[in-house]
């Protein structure tokens, strides 16, 4: 692999850890910005929805520009916005800077997989774009825990400062490494987006995306006080189980894809299902060190599991109904991710103000990946006449 793809490779790292290290802060920053819970829980949702509407737009936007200088510009904005996480004085500024660094996100994994597969003979470009997005894997398992570690010992500025030194990295493996003539794909247009928004087939697939995915996020954003406040684990207990969870993660990931491969709606149905169950039963285990372990493992290896398939069935329908704008649909299903944390993280926040309380967010969570299982359901059904329309013809 050429060393161009490992610079890809560090700021997908980068990237990947500024977006969830936050989840393992969140008790730490609220206690130092004196702001509640559930305010906290909004820097998770802020950054989401930074991604989710700022990637397509700026994508669209930027999509003349040669991708050196683009990717050196958006690692620039992406460490800027990490330096002045460090030194918001106010809640309000931390807010901003969260949204800088999504920006920088969301346009990065819009170009950079298109980069990755350039930069190698064609009959190695899966292994690229699959090198490339290792980075943000990786970044699950080892970067969260560390950053976490970090803000519990030393502040959670010591943290963003931390990712803004990977960014400043990644820039200079990007100006250094990266060659200056890059191919420029032809930009998608806002137009070709919502061409792809008006096919109703593909809609319920996002609904699918943002339901399913998200819900984990109700329980997820509020980890770290669910597991000191309930079950009782320390600080320092506390960055050790994000490993495992990472782990349980990056396992449940590769394990979705192969389940996934052959019919992903089918395959997601089941690993909706199963997803509500340990939801259910977390609602359940978090007041025992021991069952919190084991749940936390099995909600790990879920919470990724259906992103594989989600991915695949989006392209497999685009193909049918969108054929011109797959790459749009793809891109816009990755929207539909990050939608679907900042419902998760938000409606947590909610859920923790309310008389419920922070034990019942893994039962709302349940809720809404039970409505990605029913909508699945339905998209199934309808695969399935739509294929007996064509036996018949």
């Amino acid at each position: 692999m050429p060393l161009a793809l490992f610079a890809l490779t560090i700021a997908a790292y980068a990237i990947g850890t500024t977006e969830f290290v936050i989840v393992g802060l969140l008790s730490t920053v609220a206690a130092d910005l004196a702001i509640s819970l559930p305010l906290a829980g909004l820097i998770v949702s802020v950054y989401a929805l930074g991604v989710t509407f700022g990637a397509p737009v700026l994508t669209a936007l930027t999509g003349r520009i040669n991708r050196k200088p683009l990717l050196v510009g958006l690692m620039v904005l992406f460490t800027l916005g990490n330096i002045a996480a460090a030194l918001a004085p106010t809640y309000e500024i931390l807010l901003v800077a969260r949204v800088l660094a999504a920006f920088a996100h969301g346009v990065f994994f819009s170009v950079g997989a298109t980069i990755a597969a350039d930069l190698v003979p064609e009959d190695r470009r899966a292994s690229a774009i699959a090198m490339m997005f290792m980075g943000l894997t990786v970044a699950i398992v080892t970067g969260v825990p560390l950053g976490t570690w970090i803000g519990q010992s030393y502040g959670w500025r010591a943290t963003f400062w931390a990712v803004a030194g990977i960014g400043v990295v990644a820039l200079i493996g990007v100006a250094a490494l990266l060659p200056a003539t890059l191919r420029r794909a032809a930009p998608a247009s806002l137009m070709d987006q919502l061409r792809v928004l008006g096919s109703g087939r593909l809609l319920l697939v996002f609904a699918m995306t943002a339901l399913g995915y998200g819900g984990t996020f109700v329980a997820f954003t509020f980890l770290t006080p669910i597991m000191q406040d309930i079950t009782g684990f320390s600080e320092a207990n506390v960055s050790l189980i994000l490993v495992l969870y990472g782990l349980a993660i990056a396992a449940g990931n590769l394990a979705g894809g192969r389940f996934a491969n052959k019919d992903p709606a089918r395959a997601l149905v089941l690993l909706f299902l199963l997803q509500v169950l340990v939801l259910v039963l977390f609602g359940f285990t978090m007041v025992s060190p021991l069952l919190t372990l084991v749940t936390l493992v099995a909600l790990g290896f879920l919470q990724f599991a259906n992103v594989p398939g989600l991915q695949l069935y989006v392209v497999q329908l685009a193909k049918i109904h969108r054929p011109a704008a797959v790459d749009v649909a793809s891109a816009l299903n990755i929207a539909a991710f990050n939608l679907g944390i900042a419902l998760g993280a938000w409606l947590g926040g909610v859920v923790v103000e309310s008389p419920l309380g922070l034990g019942a967010t893994p039962w709302i969570g349940a809720i809404l990946v039970a409505g990605a299982a029913g909508l699945t359901l339905v998209s199934a059904r309808l695969d399935a006449r739509a294929s007996g329309r064509l036996q018949t013809a």
